[in-house]
């Protein structure tokens, strides 16, 4: 049983390094939040309540972004914590995008449409934790690291965002308006199940600083300041 409970601890510590936490803000920010979720927000036609909505957290989180970016290997334990709100906050943005383009640009009528897309947003959220709290226990996580099933999703992302880059490229010049604003729908739903997916991270910080013991026997210089470290991680 203790070699099991050790796997499952392992299995969440798998971490990247300070300096790939970095490059995931400057990737995720840019492609997915900035260029995904806020830019379509201020096209035309320009809907000022869906804007509203999404800049005020957006720019709070590209403010607690700094940190990470000046000084990724201090605040390396509250960087899961930092991505975890990163993902709903995403999330967030990508949900307000698509009303956005329902009601401003198809011209959707009535309340029904955003209530029903604000439950399955919150709905989302829950059931990507409620996973992977299951994956976790039930030694999912340790399992599959042991197949060798792992993913640089920082790659998978930044091959996502080209990819979306290209198609839309193509799009324009094949596809009428409406018809590319339901792909465009299309794809943020899709997307969004991998930043809601990121909102786990809130609870890998919470896990992290509750089993701090047993991370420190993984990684003895976890959350020290660069300089402090033997070598650069």
């Amino acid at each position: 049983m203790k070699k099991q409970l050790d796997e499952i601890h392992l299995s969440y510590f798998k971490l990247q390094r300070p300096k790939e936490n970095r490059g995931n803000i400057l990737v995720f920010f840019l492609i997915f939040l900035d260029l995904l979720g806020l830019l379509p927000l201020v096209s035309v036609p320009f809907s000022y309540p869906f804007f509203l909505a999404a800049i005020i957290p957006a720019v709070i989180l590209h403010l607690w972004a700094i940190i990470y970016i000046i000084a990724p290997y201090r605040f390396e334990h509250s960087y899961y914590l930092f991505f975890g709100v990163y993902g709903i906050v995403n999330t967030y943005v990508f949900f307000l995008t698509t009303q956005k383009l329902l009601y401003a640009n198809i011209r959707v009528e009535g309340s029904m449409s955003f209530i029903i897309g604000f439950l399955i947003f919150v709905g989302l959220i829950i059931t990507m934790n409620i996973i992977n709290v299951k994956a976790l226990h039930s030694g999912t996580y340790a399992a599959l690291q042991k197949k060798g099933n792992t993913m640089n999703i920082s790659k998978a992302m930044s091959a996502a965002g080209i990819g979306y880059v290209l198609s839309q490229i193509i799009l324009t010049f094949v596809f009428s308006e409406e018809l590319k604003i339901l792909i465009f729908t299309c794809l943020l739903a899709i997307i969004s199940i991998l930043t809601a997916y990121f909102s786990i991270f809130i609870h890998r910080y919470f896990y992290m600083n509750k089993h701090k013991d047993k991370l420190k026997q993984v990684y003895p210089e976890f959350g020290l300041p660069k300089k402090s470290r033997r070598m650069s991680a």
